[in-house]
């Protein structure tokens, strides 16, 4: 989607300021059957307006694209972490409660700045026919109106000028950023010794007794559970599988080719001039006109005796300064560049042909055709397939509205099987074993979506084996689910977990190991305060971090530089310990960047803290409030 507010880059983190400014989410809001659902549906009221389940779903999804598309290598089990799902769900109610206070401030984005932003921004040039317009075959493919698009993209924009008028009150002087920065960039150098839990794995051999005692630990019975899982039947709905039940006529593609072959299948026709201006302004005296319109008449006449000279003569007489240096060279220029009487003298004339004299509004002109590009036409036959498809997307789009409530009211209906909508709609019934009640990690498609893997393991569905009520699992997706067999959670047997007994156990010792020793490291480094901890000593900033872990990073920096040289452990957790001994404070790292750098990025980032004050001032004042049952799933609370 088109996130106008939002990616602000990550900037320095300095002091307290540890910032990265979340981006607006464009969230995709169906507009059918899910319009009359009641308020159980809710995940937040901002002034008394409903975020829907709905909405979050489509929030969460469009994050996780994102994200995919930003970054193709992310761990793709941070998708479903609750981290992420209160991200999406505390994005969604910051991006609603801004448009809401926009609304209520009076700030709008006109027309012509909307269209301005749409032609000019490089985010949309994949929306953009080549005049411009809005190509609404591609809106169609993405389950979209021209309407809806329009409307999302107004809101970004105002709610783009709403905040602008608080992330740029900001103000950084010399002296402040100096100090912040030296504080920020100081180096510092330290020695480092990492005790890592890998490497005590060799010198540990978990016994039978050991590895039995760890699996009847009361403490360990969740650790080698098997979740509850089904095996499922599931009919999906969309605007492809209706797509494929529309035919496509020729005479309704040919007659869209007709309609649009000048503006979307014809490459535009461009023409290259030169001439010859001889200024008179249109309210100039009559006299004056007509002396300038007899010297460009005395000037055609050379320039047809000598149609080679028509550059010298633009250089010597022409009173358009930007062309007559270039031998009256217009370059090349498409319909609308020009003032009307010009464009249609040059647009009339053959490659090498000079024109009468052309009377305008900036006086009289002679029109030398140099060259001519583009206008060619795509055939019928090549857009063809373009043409029919498009035609389905549209047709199918203006057939789901409908569908979508009786696909609804049939899985309602009928619970006991999907065979009766499949049927209607020419659907194919999916199975899939082994269903969770949460998602795999990575896992894609309608089984991915938290609302109907609710739904499936709901105490109805599972007992009864009934339909799933029709649930919104993608823009323009509706889809319904049953059980087909149920497998309750159950502890797998020791001998099936043996592998990962082991492992769970050898990391478990090799940690105590290393705590061990490195226990014994910190007593000798402290009774001897002028030994080394390590081979080396480094040098590290909040810039160079040498790729130390970051508590350790943050226990060097913390160092009090009154109380150096500072020795101490640091618990790194499951990865082992590490012994620091910081030796001495150093100046600022210069590669941080230059002073003006470092200003601009300084007052940006207070900028992004007033505006998230700002922000959490709002959901106060606009009394938001978050379903306690939503803010528990996506671990995110009400922030007020």
């Amino acid at each position: 989607m088109f996130d106008f507010v939002r990616n602000h880059n990550r900037v320095l983190q300095f002091v307290l300021l540890v910032l990265i400014v979340p981006a607006f989410v464009l969230t995709g809001v169906y507009q059918g059957y899910h319009a009359f659902m009641d308020s159980s549906t809710d995940v937040a009221r901002i002034d008394g307006q409903r975020i829907t389940e709905a909405e979050l779903e489509n929030a969460h999804r469009e994050q996780v694209d994102r994200l995919r598309r930003q970054m193709p290598g992310i761990d793709a089990k941070l998708f479903d972490s609750p981290e992420l799902r209160a991200q999406s769900l505390d994005l969604l109610v910051r991006d609603k409660t801004v448009r809401i206070a926009a609304a209520k401030a009076n700030v709008i984005t006109t027309d012509a700045r909307l269209q301005r932003i749409f032609a000019t921004d490089p985010q949309l040039a994949f929306l953009r026919n080549a005049d411009n317009s809005l190509n609404e075959a591609v809106l169609v493919s993405q389950g979209m109106s021209a309407a809806t698009f329009e409307r999302r993209l107004r809101d970004d924009l105002t709610a783009g000028q709403y905040l602008q008028g608080i992330s740029a009150t900001a103000v950084a002087s010399k002296q402040v950023v100096a100090r912040a920065m030296d504080a920020y960039l100081q180096q510092r150098e330290v020695q480092v010794r990492q005790l890592r839990t890998a490497d005590f794995l060799a010198k540990v051999n978990p016994t039978p007794a050991e590895l039995e005692a760890f699996y009847k630990d009361p403490s360990n019975s969740g650790a080698f559970q098997a979740p509850e899982s089904a095996d499922v039947e599931f009919v999906v709905l969309d605007l492809e599988s209706l797509k494929k039940q529309v035919t496509v006529t020729e005479e309704d593609a040919r007659k869209l080719y007709t309609a649009e072959v000048a503006k979307r299948f014809s490459t535009p026709e461009e023409r290259r001039a030169s001439h010859i201006l001889i200024k008179a302004e249109k309210d100039a005296p009559a006299a004056e006109r007509a002396k300038a319109k007899a010297k460009a008449q005395g000037l055609l006449a050379e320039a047809k005796k000598s149609p080679a000279a028509f550059a010298e003569l633009a250089r010597k007489n022409s009173d358009d300064p930007g062309s007559a240096e270039r031998g009256g060279d217009l370059d090349f220029f498409g319909r609308g560049a020009m003032v009307k009487p010009f464009e249609d003298v040059a647009f009339g004339l053959k490659p090498g042909e000079t024109s009468d004299v052309v009377e305008t509004d900036f006086g009289y002109h002679i029109i030398h055709l140099v060259a001519v590009r583009g206008g060619e036409k795509k055939s019928f036959e090549s857009v063809r397939a373009e043409i029919e498809t498009e035609l389905k997307a549209q047709a199918a789009q203006k057939r789901y509205a409908e569908a979508s409530v009786e696909f609804t009211n049939l899985v309602y209906e009928q619970p006991d099987s999907l065979k009766p909508a499949a049927d209607k709609f020419k659907l194919e019934v999916q199975t899939a074993r082994g269903i969770t009640r949460k998602a795999a990690a990575g896992a894609t498609g309608p089984l991915a979506n938290t609302k109907l893997l609710d739904a499936l393991f709901a105490a109805d569905a599972l007992r009864n084996k009934r339909n799933t009520e029709a649930v919104e699992v993608g823009p323009s997706q509706l889809a319904s689910a049953r059980v087909r067999e149920y497998s309750p959670a159950r502890r797998l047997p020791m001998a099936e977990v043996a592998q990962e007994l082991r492992t769970r156990v050898a990391q478990q010792q090799a940690k105590a190991l290393a705590r061990k020793e490195g226990e014994a490291a910190l007593e000798q480094a402290r009774k001897t305060p002028a030994a080394d901890v390590a081979d080396k000593t480094i040098v590290v900033s909040r810039v160079s971090n040498q790729d130390l872990p970051q508590p350790v990073l943050d226990a060097v920096l913390k160092a009090r530089p009154d109380q150096l040289p500072r020795i101490e452990s640091i618990d790194l957790g499951e990865q082992g310990v590490a012994i620091i001994k910081v030796v001495k404070v150093l100046g600022r790292d210069e590669k941080a960047g230059d002073e003006a750098s470092l200003a601009g990025r300084y007052a940006q980032s207070w900028g992004e803290a007033e505006t998230q004050a700002y922000t959490r001032a709002l959901r106060t004042r606009l009394n938001v409030q978050v379903r306690a049952a939503a803010a528990a799933a996506s671990g995110a609370t009400d922030g007020r």
